[in-house]
């Protein structure tokens, strides 16, 4: 399959606003004859179906969760990211873009990130007008701080509680539309299959997760808006219900799944302490600005960190990245965390942790002053450590976070499946092989609110003369058909172990041998532990319960099997990819003093993977990356 990203020309300044004065327009008489399905409610899916609606088109949203409001994007604390240069620090877009690009290891499209950038400073406005309660200088000014990877202050906040108010400002501006009639607002809904008519995606089969009723949505267009699936790793920063569902369903009916390998391990989490731990909890980047991360420099240290005196504390990222210090890369601090621990300098009972610090920013800004800029941040540590860190300092661990990989899209957020349009997390698209902090939300907001309404216009201009789109015909009724039938392969296993074992055997086999660091050994070993965990899952899962009515357990049992086969891929994917390139660290690739060592002649590319059976090898598609106004350089943050 030859990619063709449609990436328009001209200087790269102008690409975004070239090509959108070429996309084509509808008439608002035009757009009620139109309906579109938006699954997921997060701060891409309430974006973007807000904004849909608002513009006229008929607008039927579905999420999993009991509100809109619960969508998993209130867990993005620190900020999000705009280069609207308040500080007089330097920032710009260029900045922004060229920050974005390197964190991501050249491994991004050039036309993606700079438009991710120059829509950056529309964002904050748009939030202002909502009634997002970002933090403010004495002086009524909007304030700043900033996020790992940068050396200037561009990251927005309201608190440690970012995510949350964003949302809070596209989920009332997604209940205006509900109350207008332009939405239809479904929740408690799961996706089960993608539906293709005439090879475009025209429709939903979803469960009504509280009766077990199978529903069939149908619309002119599909927009998946669900999120990553970092909780394949189990242990993880996520929601215990987020999931991977949607997007496979979308790759088994012909959306390529991009660099699915690329995923983040964020390195301020609390640590797990008990075997049965199910969750973890995400301390914000944030805090790296103030907290100085560091570790005894005696092995197994066990004295209170209080009493271990400064000339005896090895603060490493300070060490071994002067210039950026505690604000390295997400990919680079965690590594070198976990680095410090193997070598025996880890901290806590399992060992498996190294302390951020606030004593000195305490002495020389006062307690006063970090309780207004994290105060809820330490609340919720004190809450689940029963630790007080304005005395102590925090315990924190790389923990599985964010997925830079997904679903593989054109520049017009539209998947090999025409019709099929994915945004926020759940594309692959403007991030690489690492995630700079508090790009997530930003990259939600510019999906939702200024990229999609306009290209899917575009799309939507053939379908004018259309009419409405039926749900009684033939591929809902196989898509229906085929969804029960698996439904009742699950219940129908009566096995011994249960979805959450299964689920937990998987997340340790990636955690261990595709996790921080990998080499081909334990990814081949890997690789076979992921294959024959899913041959006895279909012999021995055990799902209780009934399809009839609230099911948690075959909801777990569903998602699992996805994860099963996208774990596969995710594997497949890492072995393929034989360099190292930011989150995706193989230790067979590395320089001299540690870093990663891309492999540019070899691996300048996104690797696109096409779905060809459960039990069949996948094929690999390549898009190459060309960078035209940068040159892709060694990432150095020393």
């Amino acid at each position: 399959m030859s990619l063709d990203a449609k990436i328009p020309d001209g200087p790269l300044a102008e690409k975004w606003s070239r090509h959108q004065a070429g996309l084509r327009l509808i008439s608002p008489a035009n757009k009620a004859k139109i309906d579109v399905l938006v699954v997921g409610a997060g701060l891409a899916g309430a974006s973007a179906a807000a904004s849909l609606a608002e513009l006229g088109y008929n607008v039927t949203c579905l999420c999993f969760q009991d509100s809109a409001r619960r969508a998993h994007s209130v867990a993005a604390q620190g900020g999000i990211n705009a280069a609207k240069g308040y500080q007089n620090d330097g920032d710009n877009v260029w900045r922004l873009f060229v920050d974005t690009l390197r964190g991501g290891d050249y491994r991004s499209r050039e036309a993606n990130v700079y438009r991710l950038a120059e829509l950056s400073l529309r964002v904050i406005d748009q939030a202002v007008a909502q009634g997002v309660p970002f933090a403010r200088e004495y002086g009524g000014l909007l304030a700043n701080r900033s996020f790992g990877g940068v050396q200037v202050e561009r990251t927005f906040y309201a608190r440690g509680q970012t995510g949350q108010q964003l949302l809070m400002g596209a989920y009332g501006a997604l209940l205006r539309q509900v109350e207008r009639g332009k939405v239809r607002m479904l929740p408690r809904r799961e996706m089960l299959d993608l539906v293709l008519v005439d090879g475009r995606a025209r429709g939903v089969i979803a469960r009504d997760l509280q009766t077990g009723r199978l529903e069939r949505h149908a619309g002119h267009a599909v927009v998946l808006a669900t999120g990553g699936y970092g909780t394949i790793y189990y242990l993880s920063t996520l929601a215990m219900g987020c999931n991977a569902s949607a997007v496979w369903k979308a790759h088994v009916r012909g959306a390529l799944f991009a660099n699915p390998s690329f995923t983040q391990i964020h390195p301020t989490c609390i640590p797990a302490t008990l075997e049965t731990q199910s969750k973890l909890t995400l301390m914000s980047e944030s805090l790296r600005n103030d907290g100085r991360i560091w570790a005894p420099r005696k092995s197994r240290d066990e004295r209170r960190p209080e009493d271990i005196p400064d000339d005896e504390r090895d603060y490493y990222l300070e060490r071994k990245y002067p210039s950026y210090g505690n604000l390295a890369p997400r990919d680079i601090a965690s590594r070198a965390a976990k680095e410090i621990c193997d070598a025996g300098h880890g901290v806590g009972p399992t060992g498996r942790g190294v302390y951020l610090d606030f004593a000195d920013a305490i002495a020389r800004q006062g307690q006063t002053v970090i309780r207004e800029r994290y105060g809820n941040l330490f609340d919720l540590y004190e809450k689940i450590t029963g630790t007080n860190p304005y005395e102590t300092p925090m315990r924190i661990y790389p923990a599985a976070h964010f997925t830079m990989g997904g679903l593989w899209v054109d520049y017009d957020l539209m998947t090999t499946v025409p019709g099929l349009f994915a945004i926020g997390e759940c594309n692959f698209a403007d991030h690489g092989a690492n995630r700079l902090g508090a790009n997530s939300l930003l990259q939600a907001c510019v999906d939702g609110y200024f990229i999609l309404p306009h290209t899917i216009t575009d799309y939507l201009a053939d379908d004018i003369r259309t009419g409405p789109v039926p749900a009684e015909q033939p591929p809902f009724e196989t898509a229906e058909r085929e969804v029960r039938e698996r439904i009742d392969r699950l219940l129908a296993i009566r096995g011994t172990t249960s979805p959450r074992r299964f689920h937990r055997d998987l997340g340790i086999t990636l955690w261990n041998h595709c996790g921080m660091m990998r080499n081909h050994a334990d990814l081949e070993r890997a690789l076979a532990d992921v294959r024959a965990l899913r041959e006895r899952f279909w012999r021995d899962v055990h799902v209780t319960g009934s399809a009839d009515g609230m099911n948690p357990e075959l909801e777990k049992a569903g998602r699992l099997a996805d994860f099963l086969e996208l774990g596969e891929l995710i594997v497949r994917d890492a072995i393929a990819r034989n360099e190292s390139c930011g989150a995706h660290f193989r230790e067979e690739h590395q320089t001299d003093d540690g870093e990663a060592r891309r492999d540019d002649t070899e691996f300048m590319h996104v690797a696109a993977w096409g779905h060809a059976g459960p039990d069949a090898a996948p094929q690999l598609h390549k898009e190459p990356l060309v960078f035209e106004s940068t040159t892709p350089t060694v990432r150095s943050y020393k």
